[in-house]
This record gives structure tokens, sequence and C-alpha cells, in this order.
């Protein structure tokens, strides 16, 4: 395992088995943050467009979510006694998950009206359903390819070429959107989406699954004395995080369209400047999650970033976004380096996947109640209301982080 210089360069070398996966993993993660940032862009609007209201967007997101956590035990179960993570996460993310695109791309040649909305929910839903099934297993198997001590610095590395990929993306579909207009445009981002899906799938199939035989198979985690107390806080102050997040989250573009009247291009290019932004955080945090290590950067960042909900909270013009948005790509760049690699400190190795399931239930389900709320809230008091809130959750959360989680 390869020490890291004070150069943040690293000494012994790496077995060519190891360089070869951690090459195929940063390929897929690029290809896959370019479909995903024209999803979480592009596919509220386009459910939107179909002719959704509010509350069913709302209602979209809290149900993706409440049946993500439904489904992450028993996808932890399956790959404890199956075995064969790799295999999992192309049949369930990277199969089902990422084929729901292509038929969302052709949703509007079969169904309109009522109909299309009913059916581009439920495809959303599948999406995130099968996309989180996997995601206990991809967490085992992420912690087993990336060697401990290159973890800041790979996923650095690894963020920065995602984030510079899915802005561009992001840029350029907002661009097609706004030339080919909302009736071709949103398929067709649906269905780019699906091709660069496709190009993760196929390179996280080259990938070397280090220990592709069953690891536990004893008795259930939850039991007395098997939990850190550290991991139970941990799952608490994220549960209030992820509660705050969902009641803002899924209004973000849908307020910058319908209430600063923003174009396409305009939602596009703020996630360009969120994308720049979170390059050199990407940089710093990651030097700085290997030398102080990832609790201190989550705590710094989680302080940080509640001011972004409230700068939305405050905008009279789209405009006004822009340096909020740089603020929010720096800061959330390090908080999700820095929290990854918090929690896969929390976990025992041998039960990763089960540890992982349980803390993403704990994700999926108070994000679910979040977006709910949040759905009645903008219905009821407007889209500030959800950020005010949001803002003062997340805050909350961060300092319950500092007090309680070592």
């Amino acid at each position: 395992m390869g020490r890291i210089t004070a150069g943040g360069r690293w000494t012994d070398p790496l077995a060519p088995s190891v360089r070869r996966n951690l090459r195929w993993f940063w390929l897929d993660g690029v290809f896959a943050q370019a479909s995903e940032s024209i999803v979480i862009a592009y596919l509220s609007l386009f459910v939107l467009a179909l002719g959704a209201n509010r509350a069913q967007i709302g209602l979209m997101s809290a149900l993706s979510s409440l049946v993500a956590a439904v489904l992450l035990l028993p996808g932890a179960a399956v790959v404890e006694r199956w075995g064969r993570r790799k295999q999992f996460c192309l049949l369930t993310g990277g199969g089902v998950a990422r084929s729901t695109l292509l038929l969302l791309a052709l949703l509007p040649l079969a169904f309109s009206g009522p109909a299309a909305v009913a059916v581009a929910i439920g495809l959303a839903i599948v999406r995130t359903a099968f996309a989180n099934l996997g995601v206990p297993a991809w967490t085992s198997l992420t912690a087993d390819i990336v060697p401990l001590n290159w973890r800041g610095r790979y996923f650095a590395s690894r963020n920065i070429a995602m984030g510079l990929f899915g802005m561009v993306a992001a840029y350029t579909v907002g661009v097609l959107i706004t030339r080919a207009g909302n009736a071709t445009g949103y398929p067709l981002a649906m269905g780019l989406a699906f091709v660069f899906g496709l190009a993760s799938s196929l390179s996280f199939a080259r990938l070397d699954d280090p220990a592709p035989r069953p690891a536990a198979r004893d008795s259930v985690p939850t039991r007395a004395g098997r939990i850190s107390s550290s991991f139970l806080s941990l799952c608490a102050i994220t549960a209030l995080w992820n509660l705050s997040l969902g009641v803002a989250g899924p209004f973000f573009s849908i307020y910058l369209v319908e209430g600063l009247r923003a174009s396409a291009a305009f939602v596009g290019a703020i996630s360009v400047v969120n994308g720049l932004a979170a390059l050199p955080g990407q940089r710093l945090f990651g030097i700085l999650s290997d030398r102080w290590g990832p609790r201190k950067v989550q705590l710094l960042t989680g302080l940080l970033i509640p001011l972004v909900p409230w700068g939305w909270a405050l905008a009279r013009s789209s405009w006004q976004l822009v340096p909020i948005e740089m603020v929010s790509g720096f800061m959330w760049a390090g908080y999700g380096l820095a929290s990854f690699n918090f929690l896969l400190t929390q976990m025992l190795p041998e039960q990763r996947a089960r540890y992982s399931a349980l803390y993403q239930i704990v994700v999926m389900a108070t994000y679910a109640g979040g977006s709910a709320l949040g759905g009645l809230i903008a219905t009821r008091w407007g889209y500030t209301a959800n950020f005010v809130l949001s803002g003062a959750g997340r805050f909350a959360a961060a300092l319950l982080f500092a007090l309680l989680v070592r």
C-alpha cells in the first residue's frame, strides 16, 4: 500500500491489477457522472413539461427514496450470500436502472397527458430503486478497490474528472433543450444520459472484484453491541441532514425556471459554475482529508453548506445565483469526499454491505420524508420557505455532528 508524501505523491508501487482497477473505476465514475448530471438537472423539468404539478414532483422524489430504502437491506443480504459484487452492481444500477433512461427517452412516442406523467414518475422510481439496490455492493467493492492511503487523493482526482465531464454534459444538454424545444429536447437529454450510463457500465464491467466470494453470513448487525455508538450517532444526524436536503433538493431547478424565469441553457450554465467551483475544492479537500482526517473536513464544510439554500432564498434574479453556486460547488466537493471516506471508517470490513445498507436506508427514508414535506411547503408557502427551512436543518445537523460524532 502506498505512502503519501508531503508533496502529494505516493511511494511504494501498487500491483498491476490494482492500478488496472483504479483506471477502469476512474472511467466508470466519469461516464456515470455525465449521465447523472443530466438526470439531476433535467428529469424534474422533463416531468414538469409533461404536465406534472409541484406536488407530483415532490411525490416522485419521495416515493423514489422510499422504495430505494426498502430495497437496500435485501440488496446487502443478496450480495453477502451471492458474493459477486461486480455482477450485482451491473445487474441493478448498471442494467435495470439505466435502461429506464432509454424508456424515458421513448416515452413521448407512446404516452401523453396524465398517462405520460404517471409513467414517467413510475420509471423515475424504478431507476432510483435499482440504482440504490446495488449501493451496498458498490460501497463494499469500492473499499477493496481503492487502497486506504490513496482514498483522499484518488477520489479527489476522480471527482475532478467527474465534475468536468458532468458540467460539460449538463451545459451541452441545456443548450440542446433550449434550441430544440421541450418536446424534443428533454427526450434527447434522457437518451444521452442513457448513452453515458451505458459507457459507465461497460467500464465497470472491466473491473476485477478482489473478493468475489461471500464474506459474511453471521447474524443481523443491529444486535446489541455490534454497531458502535459513533455509527448510530452518525445515522441519527444523517437523518436530520437528509431530511433538510429533501425539503429543498427537488425544487432548485424548478424554482430557477418557474420563479426566476431562467432558460434550460441557464440551468446547464449554473451546473457548469457549480462544477468549476468543485474542481479546486476536490484538490484542496482531498489533501486536507488525508492530512486532517475526513471528520474535520466534513465538519467544516457541513457548517458552511447551509449558506447555499439561504442564498437561494434571498436571490431575486437568476444571475445572483452564480456566486452562490460557486460556494455550493466548492463546499459540496469537500463534503461529499470527506463524508464517504469517514463513513468507510465507521464500518467493520466484513460487514460493509450491511452497514452501508443501514446507512443508506436512513439517507433514502429521510430524504423521501423531506421531499414529501417540501412539496407541501412549496404548494402552500412557496419555494423560499423550502430554502429557509432546509438551511436551518442542515446547520442544526452540522452542529450535532460536531458534538456527538467522533
